[in-house]
């Protein structure tokens, strides 16, 4: 099976910081993938990379059976297959409804379908009713529901999730965790950063841990299936998760 993403060689430097070293990294399709690790250990670096907002300084990807080329016009086409939700999500001083439907219009999407998706989209998220709601006037975790909700709304090949939970009231993790996992089913990839240890067997996916921007573990999980335990942290990487 061909991989989505194929990293090989991945550096990423901030001046005289390395951020991310990875020497081998393999992504299929339609499976999910959580990494984890301590603050600074490079997951929302990797997510960059990944969303090809940001060049490695050394390295190749590899993209769907083809090499990234980091000139505009390449990268566009393949990045209307990935989407990327951040942790803190930017959204437009409009209506939750423009919010949605600026991404859509974007790919040419208008008409009877962007009205569709949108109303999908929204219902999926249990934000049916909010279309003309401010979205400045939203709360965190509704704020968060929306820019997931334009997400899917895109119909992304490749949806990647900054702590998705994060800003979500306990009792809506589980309905989201859910739909995380339908998606998995209709052949999308999901790869999210997590700081719940429980987040990734809830989710069945595949562990991609993370120490000082190194690959320490890359495990799958499922019932039956053994997970190893987690390397211990260097003395700097224990003081920054604590």
């Amino acid at each position: 099976m061909l991989p989505v993403y194929s990293l090989q060689s991945i550096e990423k430097h901030y001046g005289s910081q390395t951020a991310l070293h990875l020497e081998r990294i393999e992504l299929y399709r339609g499976r999910i993938y959580s990494l984890v690790g301590p603050n600074g250990a490079g997951k929302s670096t990797l997510l960059n990379i990944l969303a090809l907002l940001a060049p490695p300084c050394r390295g190749s990807i590899d993209f769907a059976g083809e090499r990234v080329r980091w000139r505009s016009g390449h990268l566009k086409r393949h990045r209307s297959q990935i989407t990327l939700v951040h942790q803190s999500p930017y959204l437009f001083d409009r209506s939750v409804y423009q919010n949605l439907a600026f991404g859509l219009s974007l790919r040419g999407i208008h008409g009877a379908e962007q009205h569709r998706r949108i109303d999908q989209a929204l219902d999926a998220l249990g934000l049916s009713g909010f279309q003309q709601r401010p979205a400045r006037q939203l709360s965190g975790g509704e704020a968060h529901k929306v820019a997931m909700a334009r997400a899917l709304a895109l119909k992304p090949k490749v949806l990647l999730l900054d702590e998705p939970t994060a800003y979500l009231h306990p009792d809506a993790v589980p309905a989201l965790e859910k739909l995380i996992e339908s998606l998995r089913a209709g052949g999308t990839t999901i790869v999210l950063s997590t700081h719940d240890p429980n987040q990734p067997e809830r989710l069945g996916s595949e562990i991609i841990h993370l120490i000082n921007g190194r690959l320490a573990e890359q495990s799958p999980i499922g019932p039956g299936i053994a997970v190893p335990l987690p390397l211990p942290l260097p003395p700097q990487a224990a003081g920054a998760a604590a």
